[in-house]
Parts: C-alpha cells; sequence; structure tokens
C-alpha cells in the first residue's frame, strides 16, 4: 500500500499529501516519544503519535517515514501544518486511538 492509498482508502482526514505519495508504507509504527521514534522508527513507517508539533515533522524526515497520523484529535496548529506543506511531509489527522489507527492501516497491508 502506498501513501495515496492510505489517503484514497478514506480512514483519516488529509491534512497534507507530501511529495512521495507513491512511497510505500512498510508498517504502522506507534509511538509518543520522539528520541525513541527517531532512534526506532523504521523506514517507509506510517508513524501514528500524538505529538503534533514541528519536531514530530523533523524526526519524521530523519527516520524516513512515510507518513504521519496524528491520533486522538490530537491538536494541530497552523504553523506544523503549514511546516508539513513545506518539507513535503504527508500527514493525516484522526480522532481514533492510537492502537486503533495503526490496526486500521495494518489491516490495509494485509488486504
Amino acid at each position: 500500500m502506498t501513501v495515496k492509498d492510505l489517503a484514497d482508502a478514506g480512514l483519516f482526514e488529509l491534512k497534507n499529501l507530501g511529495d512521495d505519495p507513491g512511497s510505500v508504507i512498510t508498517q504502522p509504527f506507534c509511538c509518543d516519544l520522539l528520541s525513541v521514534a527517531m532512534g526506532k522508527a523504521p523506514a517507509g513507517c506510517a508513524w501514528v503519535t500524538v505529538m503534533a508539533n514541528i519536531n514530530t515533522l523533523a524526526v519524521a524526515s530523519l527516520a524516513d517515514a512515510a507518513c504521519i497520523i496524528l491520533a486522538e484529535d490530537a491538536f494541530l496548529d497552523d504553523e506544523t501544518c503549514s511546516k508539513a506543506v513545506e518539507q513535503g511531509i504527508t500527514l493525516f489527522t484522526t480522532s481514533m486511538p492510537i492502537f486503533d489507527a495503526a490496526l486500521s492501516i495494518y489491516k490495509k497491508l494485509d488486504s
């Protein structure tokens, strides 16, 4: 499944379709501690988190995450959203709990 496929699935609200919609999602990854995510997020992951700030974008870029899903209605400020657009990072939001969001991605990968 690609980032574009995930966007088209309508599971989450798309805030920004980044520069690489053809990027293949390898697996969901759940983590809210940025330092852990920086070292352990696998390349190509769909990172599900409640950390909605500019530092999250930097970590996603360093980890080569395919996209970020901000779960549990995490507040997304205009500055972070604008920065995602500027940096070409795909960003989704959802009211789902982190686990449920990751599970929905996992099910899509498995189908």
